[in-house]
């Protein structure tokens, strides 16, 4: 274990603040960079072991970090914590939560780093993904699950979980999330804080990723408090040479609109289930009903909609993206390797997505792509209509540890069938269609975004009865993240929820 000098800010103060108002301790000479470091580092080791939040603990690089930061930036001194995919900080693992990956050290800094690095944030550590950042719940069989602050059995969401886990923990004010299928929004719904997933363009990837996921993937970060998203995306958001799309830049920072009223707008709502199997969990409704009645209180015009688009959407164009990505996920980890990948490299489902890859033809990747394609020109005409869209997150409250693995006979027969070389055949079986509608199920209402590449945020409006945060979505035109942290910012003030905390 590390040993840490004394600690000089309580944990009960600490907690009080979000990282717009600690850099303002650090600014003002009230704490330093080193004081809140600690602090954040002995709430680590308080609460981890329940947690399994973070999974490399980076205590000294942070120390070292905290002492050279940059003389200026808006988050200068604020602990911080990165998820353990896609963002790359030389000289320190990411093993994405793969196996095949358990020995790799970046190399080189991504873009995303760079900028908060700049910004003065101090980094200590990486967060629990699932493997490859496949799934809406944090379990992968390299970490294992990580935990819910509000309830030690349930998942804390996917693939961002150990992020808003630690951050709903009140280990760091923020951390690092990425989002291909929800996984920004999803985290924050199942753990109480605010997620926005920017628009498609709005941040680079790069240097190493270019378009992930047919461009349905996205970076920012989970936080408690509108604001701090707000400012952090001003920090990452911009391109870099050879991104392969463009977006329009803000009229102003994003930090200055949330203090903006958003005005009268025109908002519609949908509780319909996307899929016909699968009916909305009430509290989920409540949610958005309670939401709604509360937009109306504020003066905006709320309406209900049948939802404009149709299952599969999902379940066709998007669960084949999945697949054919998976494979040629699995295709740079055999470069990686130097050699073939094996079923040992990579967890028995992650496997069992790229064979089925197999069984689609490159005709069928095209299709399923034009039809991506129909889907911005639907949203795209419904938001001439409305200026936001309001759903839940998820169509139920958090889950349970272990609710979606396979069951003991869905695990012998994919084995079964691996080992006679016929995955790829299982396409349109019983057994890939219960797994794929089990899990594009739980993420359908938020996936969608990832399709259109439209911003889109969770806001935690809602508890359950028994004490779990439900989160509602609203989803904006491409480009306008302004309008959404307009009115998150209303919202905000309207119900506050920073006080909210779980008791862990």
């Amino acid at each position: 274990m590390q040993t840490s000098p004394a600690q000089a800010v309580s944990f009960e103060e600490y907690v009080k603040h979000d990282a717009t108002s600690l850099a303002e301790l650090v600014r003002t000479g009230e704490a330093t960079p080193a004081e809140l470091l600690e602090t954040a580092i002995v709430r680590a080791e308080a609460i981890n072991p329940k947690l399994n939040a973070i999974v490399t603990p980076l205590y000294d690089k942070g120390r070292d970090m905290a002492k050279q930061l940059p003389g200026t930036g808006p988050f200068r001194g604020v602990p911080f914590l990165l998820k353990d995919l896609e963002f790359e900080w030389a000289g320190t693992p990411m093993k994405a939560g793969c196996a095949g990956y358990k020995n790799y050290v970046s190399t080189t800094d991504s873009e995303i780093i760079k900028r908060l690095k700049a910004a003065g944030l101090v980094f200590f550590g990486k967060t629990n993904t699932p493997e490859f950042g496949l799934t809406p719940y944090t379990e992968s069989k390299l970490y294992g699950p990580a935990h819910n602050p509000w309830k030690l059995t349930h998942s804390p969401g996917g693939s961002s979980g150990g992020s808003a886990a630690a951050v709903a923990a009140g280990i760091v004010p923020a951390a690092t999330a990425s989002d291909g299928g929800g996984s920004i929004r999803i985290p924050s719904a199942c753990c109480g804080l605010f997620g926005l997933k920017p628009s498609r363009g709005r941040v680079t990837l790069g240097p190493r990723f270019g378009e992930l996921w047919n461009g349905a993937v996205t970076a920012n970060v989970v936080t408690r408090s509108v604001r701090d998203s707000a400012g952090f995306l001003d920090v990452i958001a911009g391109p870099l040479a050879g991104d392969p799309y463009g977006i329009v830049p803000p009229e102003r920072p994003f930090r200055e609109e949330v203090d903006r009223e958003p005005g009268k707008l025109r908002i519609a709502f949908s509780t319909q289930s996307l899929m016909p199997s699968q009916v909305v969990d009430q509290e989920c409704v409540k949610a958005v009903k309670e939401t709604v009645r509360l937009l109306e209180s504020l003066g905006h015009t709320v309406e209900e909609v049948p939802l404009p688009y149709e299952k599969t959407l999902v379940t066709e164009a998007f669960f084949l993206s999945v697949l054919s990505e998976t494979a040629a996920t699995l295709r740079e980890l055999g470069h990686y390797l130097g050699r073939p990948v094996q079923r040992s490299d990579v967890e028995l489902n992650t496997w069992a997505q790229a064979r089925l890859a197999e069984g689609f033809t490159a005709a069928d990747a095209a299709y399923q792509k034009r039809r991506w394609n129909s889907l911005n020109r639907i949203m795209g005409q419904f938001h001439e209509t409305y200026d936001l869209f309001l759903t839940p997150t998820l169509p139920r409250p958090p889950i349970a540890i272990g609710t979606f693995q396979n069951t003991a006979s869905e695990q012998r027969l994919l084995k079964l069938v691996d080992s006679l070389g016929g995955l790829k055949y299982l396409n349109g079986s019983k057994t890939v269609n219960d797994l794929a509608e089990r899990s594009l199920g739980y993420i359908s209402f938020a996936v969608i975004t990832n399709m259109t590449g439209q911003p889109s945020m969770s806001v935690p409006l809602h508890w359950s009865a028994d004490g779990l945060p439900i989160g509602v979505m609203f989803a904006a035109k491409l480009g306008d993240e302004a309008t959404l942290f307009r009115m998150a910012g209303q919202l905000e003030r309207a119900k506050p929820w920073f006080d909210k905390r779980p008791n862990v």
